[in-house]
């Protein structure tokens, strides 16, 4: 080997910003992650034996409910989570107020989780379906009332990484705080779209 040839060894290196292997967000996020999807399995298990035990109820139920609540739902929800994609693009290229704008268009597209949930709810309640209406209606309430706390905390998320992300706390060099939430928030978007099938589609 030469002295040329040792010298342009070091131009096959790559940047030092990019690190191959490198897990997503944080620790503190994947075990959140985790119980989240734990807690889930076991609501799901529920839904499997109540279904079991009461057929006729889970055949019918899905009919009075609002599909299109639920569908306006699972649209939100994935447009906002697409645009957590472009936020965490962004911020990896440094174009901070591009960023920005992506996580405040996806909190503000989240917000309208609750409030679809809201005036679903209402309907629900003028149509005579609460939680004592039937089996199948217990369950649908509880594991979709669930899921809304955790998009709560999720927005609670988005709107602390708004805030960090227009500070200038995050960059190309420091984002795993805005990933994190990312993350978390495309977690919430995978289990909703288990949930929206069960109440809304299947019978």
């Amino acid at each position: 080997m030469n002295a040329s040839s040792a010298v342009s060894l070091p131009e096959t290196v790559e940047p030092a910003t990019t690190v191959r292997g490198r897990i997503p967000g944080n620790s503190g996020i994947w075990v959140g992650i985790f119980c989240v999807l734990v807690e889930f399995l076991l609501l799901f298990n529920i839904y499997f034996v109540a279904k079991t035990h009461n057929p006729e109820a889970f055949l019918t139920g899905p009919d009075k409910l609002l599909t299109i609540a639920g569908t306006t739902i699972t649209l939100l929800l994935l447009t906002s989570g697409y645009c957590m994609v472009k936020a965490v693009d962004a911020i990896r290229c440094d174009q901070r107020k591009t960023s920005l704008r992506w996580i405040i268009t996806a909190a503000l597209l989240g917000f309208g989780y609750p409030l679809v949930k809201y005036f679903e709810i209402r309907w629900n309640v003028a149509h005579g379906i609460h939680g004592e209406t039937g089996v199948f209606y217990t369950v649908y309430y509880y594991l979709t009332l669930n899921h809304l706390v955790h998009v709560s905390w999720g927005l609670l998320g988005l709107i602390w990484v708004a805030i960090c992300t227009g500070t200038g706390i995050y960059s190309s060099q420091n984002y795993t705080g805005l990933e994190a939430a990312a993350l978390y928030w495309h977690t919430t978007d995978i289990i909703w779209l288990i949930i929206f099938p069960f109440f809304y589609i299947l019978r």
